[in-house]
């Protein structure tokens, strides 16, 4: 059973992502209280539809007491997303992820019964200053203060080698978790397989171990 979840707000981070859990399989219902933007993503969604979330039947009317979870993606309307936060744990939703301004707007969610919080703006800024920063790595999420995942192009010395060669673990103290070519993913990397030019390796460990690599 294909799992199902909310979408409230449909600005640039909430339309991403509910078209991203539509893609993954999920079933979607996206809200927000502008027709233009419900007509805009209607044709990547389950159901799209225009509703004002300050009526407290519209959470009830919609039927959402089963779904999987909920994203609340209004946070430059801080009383709408304060009230879809509550309106939907009242309703059931077990997981439900909101989207905050600030840090006191944060808090006031959490306070209402929010799962997780998220502040995209915030995240990003942080995620471009570690990509200017750090010429090693393609690209750089932090998972949390200490540990990041990164991207680096297979460096020319490694081609043709092996992970059980290189050691990458041993030597640099972080893991190897997947590989990246043409756009492909592959999370099992087999530990005998010869890396290729143009292969995008994928790491995951300390900051710490992260930022003391050079390349090679």
């Amino acid at each position: 059973m294909k799992k199902q979840y909310a979408v409230f707000g449909l600005g640039k981070f909430g339309s991403s992502v509910a078209v991203t859990l539509e893609k993954l399989g999920c079933e979607v219902i996206a809200v927000d209280i502008a027709e233009e933007k419900v007509q805009e993503i209607a044709d990547q969604v389950s159901y799209a539809m225009r509703a004002d979330l300050h009526d407290t039947g519209v959470i009830q009317s919609l039927g959402l007491r089963n779904l999987d979870g909920a994203v609340v993606a209004i946070a430059d309307n801080m009383e709408s997303s304060i009230m879809a936060t509550i309106l939907s744990k009242e309703a059931g939703i077990p997981y439900v992820l909101a989207k905050a301004q600030d840090e006191l707007h944060a808090s006031i969610l959490k306070r209402v019964g929010a799962d997780a919080i998220v502040f995209p703006e915030m995240e990003m800024g942080r995620r471009v200053a570690k990509n200017l920063v750090s010429t090693n790595f393609a690209d750089w999420i932090e998972l949390s203060p200490d540990y990041s995942i990164v991207e680096t192009r297979v460096p020319e010395k490694w081609i043709g080698k092996t992970l059980r060669e290189l050691r990458i673990r041993e030597r640099y103290g972080f893991n190897v978790v997947g590989i990246k070519k043409d756009e492909k993913v592959d999370v099992n990397v087999r530990p005998e397989m010869p890396l290729e030019e143009g292969t995008i390796m994928i790491f995951i460990g300390s900051n710490e171990m992260l930022n003391k690599y050079k390349g090679e």
